[in-house]
């Protein structure tokens, strides 16, 4: 362990000053996974919105326990990183106005406007991956035995650039999955408890589909019957199990029935195209300008507040209701549980305990593919059911790909890859051939003009390029 004050584990969190903390700070503080760190150290390149969430964390209303961690804030990283056993990464480069314009480019262009899929996806990844290959490089110099869990987005194309860095010392997370799995799972009335070993979900980060929920898994409150008979194909033939839950609305039986399987929400912008970027267009606002507007005063806020976690939490509670807003029709709201909060953290800490005590875990993450596809790269990050202890993180077997879905995510895993090597090697051709290759670049010209409208919003990225 690093320098902890007591039994437990050193947390570092780069990107400390992030929203979405305190929801790892609760777990951390309550619950489960309560002891497990002693030291959470926050670092953050603006350290105005650590020091707010600091103030957050130690006004958090507690259960009745032990002592909460302790809660360090270090002005640069060199001084964060040192004594480190587990990091968290969720690092947004370029803050809330770089999205605004990942958006706003696209949309330009007349491209989807989103901030992990399509343009804006790799705009976000140009940005975001050569700041994370400084924290990788600093955490392999200044704490060699640290793993990093890494949120930052686009998160699979982040942890496949940094692997080259840290190998097998990254370990990619989204919540997306694994409540797709939740949702889909309860809609079924089946109880996965600790194993995924009947759920078959292959995919890329924001790109996958859930194939199977095999029966064979405990079912029901009362520990079920062993049937080994899959449960998805019957609820996607129930239009009123679908519309139950919030992916079952919004793709609906038809699509659904074509497919056989129940995709990830972000694949919404590829199977519904128009329809998503038609509603970003009508809209007054994007995504990312308001997230903008309504954080704009917030760490000001946070930083005076006489209870700075309440004013927290009514920010969290309407940021939380707008998420996938353009999926959605005018009048449905968000499913009070997924308002809830508690998606991510929890993955996360779920690794990190696994890899701090060697217990192990089943959790669908971003791992390396070795061979568990084959018409995939060895080394290419994939998103799929993997099993975590203290050695690391590794996929669980699957069956193949069907051609549907190894077409999509080939496609997408060059332009990811491409995306990487322009990041990494500053490379503007990569660049080029990766918005031209994207499914929802519909033109070479369209490509050109997004690439030649991102150089012109962000400079350094202009200036970056080698050639």
């Amino acid at each position: 362990m690093g320098s902890s004050t007591s039994s437990g584990a050193t947390l570092v969190v780069v990107g400390g000053g992030g929203f979405r903390v305190p929801l790892v700070y609760r777990a951390l503080a309550d619950g489960p996974f309560a002891g497990l760190v002693s030291d959470v150290v926050l670092f953050d390149a603006q350290q105005e919105r650590s020091r707010a969430i600091a103030r957050v964390l130690k006004a958090m209303p507690r259960a009745a326990g032990g002592p909460a961690p302790s809660v360090r804030v270090e002005t640069r990283l060199e001084e964060a990183l040192p004594g480190a056993d587990i990091v968290f990464a969720a690092v947004r480069s370029g803050g809330a106005e770089g999205r605004v314009l990942d958006e706003r480019v696209a949309l330009a262009a007349g491209l989807l406007g989103q901030e992990t899929v399509g343009a804006g996806g790799i705009s976000y990844a140009l940005r975001s991956i050569p700041d994370m290959m400084h924290v990788a490089s600093a955490i392999r110099y200044l704490a060699p035995d640290a793993w990093l869990i890494n949120f930052t987005n686009p998160a699979g194309m982040v942890t496949e650039a940094v692997s080259a860095v840290l190998g097998g010392r990254v370990i990619g997370i989204c919540d997306s999955a694994s409540g797709l799995v939740a949702r889909a799972a309860q809609a079924v009335g089946l109880e996965l408890g600790d194993s995924l070993a009947g759920v078959d979900y292959v995919g890329l980060n924001h790109l996958g589909w859930l194939r199977g929920l095999d029966g064979g898994v405990k079912s029901g409150r009362d520990g079920g019957v062993k049937s080994g008979r899959d449960l998805l194909p019957g609820l996607l033939a129930d239009p009123v199990r679908l519309a139950a839950f919030e992916e079952g609305r919004l793709f609906g039986p038809d699509l659904l029935r074509t497919l056989g399987a129940l995709p990830n929400e972000y694949l919404f912008y590829y199977y519904f195209h128009r329809e998503a970027l038609r509603s970003i267009r009508s809209a007054d606002r994007t995504r990312g300008e308001i997230l903008r507007d309504q954080q704009e005063n917030l760490y000001p806020r946070l930083a005076a507040a006489g209870d700075p976690f309440a004013a927290w939490e009514d920010a969290r509670r309407e940021r939380e209701s707008g998420y996938l807003a353009e999926a959605r029709s005018a009048d449905e709201e968000r499913d009070e549980a997924d308002l809830a909060g508690g998606g991510y953290e929890r993955v996360a800490l779920q690794v990190m305990r696994s890899l701090l005590t060697d217990q192990r875990a089943d959790l669908i993450l971003n791992v390396r593919n070795g061979r568990t596809f084959p018409g995939l790269p060895q080394d290419a990050i994939v998103e799929v059911p993997s099993v975590v202890d203290a050695a690391g993180a590794r996929p669980l077997s699957t069956a193949p790909l069907t051609p549907h879905q190894l077409g999509l995510m080939s496609t997408v895993k060059a332009v990811e890859q491409d995306t990487i090597r322009a990041a990494v090697h500053r490379d503007r051709d990569a660049a080029l051939r990766a918005f031209a290759g994207h499914p929802l670049v519909d033109s070479f010209h369209a490509a050109s003009a997004v690439l030649a409208g991102y150089e012109k919003a962000f400079p350094a990225l202009r200036a970056s390029w080698v050639g």
